[in-house]
């Protein structure tokens, strides 16, 4: 065997699929924890050193550890506004410092301001000097982002701003699977007799929105149902710079009334979104599911409790963590690796929203 260890090899020693042995190093998908353990100590015993950090405490396995340089031991999380007990990140980051924790790391925490935004100012609290890398959430400032890629630091940007018409971030991204979920349900509602769905969402407010926008409009041109734009409700009230939660629902009333006929289904950008089309169309008179469908996205603890719960595609925050740490780290290790974009699972999930 080469010097160079490959997941693959590491496969055929075991006599599993590459796939098995590729969710074990990665902490994707779900396996059984024997079947992890036994990829990860045989990753161990052949030298494959591609992966940054294993978790079986469980089983007793030592954590392989990769250890921080001495003169940067910081990652610096920068955000825009601090994330709020009902996002899917506080999960995730709760994740992401225990595992980086494990690996002699520490994180400071960095609200960028809106000044700091338009003139293109790091925090005043980052000391680049410290930092091994940088981790942005839900930093939704193209140019922005654009002048921390130039800094040289190795950057993972969760979630990012609409980049199609724009040059790639010169950076790892990682983000939700925003589109097989978005297929299925439009599929089970097309089984269901249910052919007008629309879709509410300010779909450039991020790369998320935008592409679960995208997989609505793709599934129903595969399912062969019309898509018309009026059935899109996609923006905000106009010429407000930053529309409040007040804007939102005046702009959702105003689109709803616009309508000839309601369709029979709305897929939301996220569960918030699907809470204020729930507000407008209740004080419209309208009846969620007897009138209407709704289904979010997010899966937050909101649409579990509201009445009705619902639909919604949970993110797997945990994983998430697990998958920010494994992209940072190898990041920091080999600079030059070619920059990555992961999606990690969701699970489509029914409720009364849809009476499932």
């Amino acid at each position: 065997m080469g010097t160079r260890v490959t997941i693959q090899d590491i496969a055929d020693e075991l006599g599993i699929s590459r796939n098995t042995v590729s969710k074990a190093i990665n902490n994707t998908g779900i396996l059984a924890d024997a079947t992890r353990d036994k990829v990860l100590k045989k990753a161990m015993e052949m030298g494959y050193k591609q992966f940054s950090y294993v978790t079986a405490a469980n089983a007793g396995i030592p954590m392989l550890s990769i250890p921080a340089p001495k003169e940067k031991t910081e990652i610096a999380l920068f955000l825009t506004d601090f994330v709020g007990g009902s996002h899917f990140a506080l999960v995730m980051l709760d994740k992401f410092q225990k595992e980086l924790a494990g690996l002699g790391y520490s994180i400071t925490m960095h609200r960028v301001l809106t000044e700091e935004l338009e003139n293109r100012n790091l925090p005043t609290s980052f000391s680049p000097e410290r930092t091994a890398g940088i981790v942005c959430v839900e930093m939704f400032d193209y140019e922005y982002d654009k002048m921390l890629c130039s800094m040289g630091l190795p950057i993972l940007f969760v979630d990012t701003p609409v980049t199609r018409l724009e040059e790639p971030l010169e950076a790892d991204v990682l983000s939700m699977d925003n589109q097989s979920g978005i297929y299925s349900f439009i599929k089970e509602m097309a089984d269901r007799g249910k052919t007008s769905i629309g879709f509410i969402g300010e779909y450039m407010h991020c790369q998320s929105f935008f592409e679960r926008y995208m997989a609505y409009r793709n599934a129903m041109y595969l399912m062969g149902l019309s898509c018309p734009d009026e059935y899109s409700i996609i923006r905000n009230k106009e010429g407000i710079r930053r529309p409040s939660s007040a804007d939102y629902h005046g702009y959702l009333t105003e689109s709803f009334q616009k309508l000839s006929q309601l369709p029979e289904v709305f897929i939301c950008a996220n569960d918030f979104i699907a809470l204020d089309a729930l507000q407008v169309l209740k004080k419209l008179g309208y009846s969620v599911p007897d009138d209407i469908y709704l289904c979010g996205f997010d899966d937050s603890p909101e649409s579990r409790i509201v009445t009705p719960a619902f639909t919604t595609i949970h993110i797997h925050s945990q994983i998430m963590g697990f998958s920010a740490v494994n992209l940072l780290m190898s990041r920091i290790n080999e600079p030059s690796l070619n920059y990555r974009t992961v999606h990690t699972e969701t699970t489509l999930i029914y409720r009364e929203s849809t009476e499932n």
